[in-house]
């Protein structure tokens, strides 16, 4: 029995082509000259005949300028867009978004610095000096000079599905050098890095990768990839803490904060499946559903004596151990 709706199949094709559309648009504008109809029947896997009936779309129906020469399609002239108007709460917090964005190391450059002078300059002249006090540009390293150079070409890579060459070092296998070739799926930050979230071809198997022990990136023009329909992040993700991977059962955890940790605790979203009891007391119940790893025994060190572990119970019993062992380290009989 078939159970798709009538129609779905043709709406989806239709997507898809107009999908295809919008990036030959982008790889044109993005590379003028370059490509011409036998690259891009190759890139989406198509006749030349349905790239023909594409650029007429592009050309009649986008009205482009499109336009061939003997290395490839360029356009005479692109349109800017149109000025968009934002109501003040809308423009402060598109500003106050796109500033936050320049405080993760790797993110900031030229583009974000100049959307952020346009915003600056949409609100009243009184109201810019006020601004500026929250702009903090983070000082240019060479870590993170490198580390936006990775993930430029890690965004190229992923916007036109090329595959990629990568030096990577691994600190598992103390700091043994690789080279392979992957096929990125995702780019996520965390905490106050990056990670790279890609097919690989040498493992045969979906990995991550930091992108901060990338070396080097040479993108495969040549290469193209598909990303696995059945991949989805969160899915990969798993229902653990933070992103290491490490194999387990999901369990019960139930936490007792105290008062004034509680209330800290209890004010960010830690954990999709956490949830929160205040006691009469201001101290905090605190439970979630997951897969313990590392990260998260750390996570619970952090907070001392301000935090009891009530299940399960070798957790609790864990970290005990690790506060025993803390103390030790502190104790007397360390300086006599």
């Amino acid at each position: 029995m078939n159970d798709r709706l009538p129609g779905l199949g043709k709406d989806m094709e239709e997507l898809k082509r107009t999908s295809r559309i919008l990036e030959i648009v982008l790889i044109i504008a993005s590379a003028p000259r370059r490509y011409g109809r036998k690259y891009l029947a190759e890139r989406f896997a198509i006749s030349e005949r349905m790239i023909t009936k594409d650029l007429e779309v592009i050309r009649h129906g986008l009205k482009l300028r499109l336009e061939r020469t003997n290395e490839g399609y360029y356009f005479e002239e692109t349109p800017n867009l149109p000025a968009l108007q934002y109501g003040f709460p809308e423009a402060l917090a598109l500003l106050t978004a796109v500033q936050t964005a320049q405080q993760i190391t790797g993110v900031g450059s030229a583009e974000l610095a100049a959307a952020v002078a346009r915003l600056e300059a949409l609100f009243p002249a009184e109201f810019v000096p006020l601004l500026r006090q929250v702009r903090k540009p983070l000082p240019m390293t060479a870590q993170r000079e490198h580390r936006q150079q990775m993930l430029s070409l890690l965004n190229w890579a992923l916007l036109y599905h090329n595959k990629i060459r990568i030096i990577y070092e691994t600190r598992s296998r103390e700091g043994a050098i690789s080279e392979r070739v992957v096929h990125p799926y995702t780019i996520m930050p965390y905490v106050r890095s990056w990670q790279l979230i890609a097919y690989c071809e040498n493992r045969q198997d979906v990995i991550m990768f930091k992108i901060d022990r990338i070396h080097e990136v040479t993108i495969l023009p040549e290469t193209r990839y598909a990303v696995s329909p059945d991949f989805d992040p969160e899915e990969y993700m798993g229902n653990r803490w933070g992103i290491m991977r490490v194999d387990g059962a999901v369990e019960e955890v139930v936490l007792h904060f105290d008062p004034e940790v509680g209330r800290r605790v209890a004010e960010e979203e830690w954990h999709k499946s956490q949830k929160t009891e205040i006691l009469e007391d201001g101290s905090v119940i605190f439970r979630l559903r997951m897969i313990i790893t590392p990260e998260f025994v750390s996570w619970l060190l952090y907070y001392g004596s301000g935090l009891e572990v009530m299940a399960p119970a070798w957790l609790r019993e864990k970290v005990a151990e690790e506060h025993r062992k803390a103390a030790g380290v502190y104790g007397e009989e360390r300086g006599k």
